[in-house]
């Protein structure tokens, strides 16, 4: 019998469960299933054994994980529920974005500066929303200086998105009397932050 791959790599969930069962739905019985995390080895798992196939499951070097299914029979026809798969943030703070750099990429600074404060104008357009937005070393220039990002962060924290901008960086760059949104914070409380994340979002 001919296996059939399903890459599931960078999707999230329920997608590695859905895309594992529209193969078996179009009758591929043998199946090879690569997934890049626990929570969608987990969930591949799960499904594969309420619908009767034996799965066995293998580790790749970089993390990511082989799930060979076996099937037996038309299982198309059995209820499913995808909400069952989905995969909640873990506890704590949820998304936090961290901005280091008053660039974004490589090259020009003078574009970096502009692309940077396209990326934050554009997080109010992305579900879900960060709990947090962490902003050190020159990063905290996007707090305290005029520019296209700061109407979008007055809006973020309107939604109620922390901003934090780091105050040893603020002093440094001589810029604490001029934060213009956000609140002043320490060392201490932005690596809590980033340590009690459900993921950590970076531009760069």
């Amino acid at each position: 019998m001919k296996v059939f791959t399903v890459d599931c790599r960078g999707l999230e969930c329920p997608q590695p469960v859905i895309q594992t069962k529209d193969a078996l739905d179009q009758g591929h019985h043998l199946l090879e299933v690569i997934v890049d995390n626990e929570a969608s080895k987990g969930n591949v798992t799960r499904f594969a054994r309420s619908r009767k196939c034996e799965v066995t499951i293998s580790e790749f070097n970089d993390g990511s994980y082989k799930l060979l299914l076996k099937a037996d029979g038309n299982i198309s026809d059995q209820k499913f529920d995808a909400e069952e798969y989905n995969c909640p943030l873990p506890s704590g703070d949820g998304l936090v974005y961290v901005v280091s750099s008053a660039s974004m990429g490589r090259g020009s600074d003078e574009l970096g500066w502009a692309l940077l404060q396209t990326y934050i104008q554009t997080i109010k357009d992305v579900d879900p929303l960060p709990a947090k937005i962490l902003f050190y070393n020159e990063g905290v220039r996007l707090v305290a200086e005029e520019s296209g990002a700061l109407e979008a962060l007055r809006g973020l924290q309107s939604n109620g998105v922390e901003i934090l901008a780091c105050g040893t960086c603020l002093d440094y760059f001589k810029l604490t009397s001029a934060i213009k949104v956000g609140q002043i914070s320490n060392m201490y409380d932005i690596m809590s932050s980033v340590n009690n994340a459900g993921k950590v979002v970076s531009p760069f």
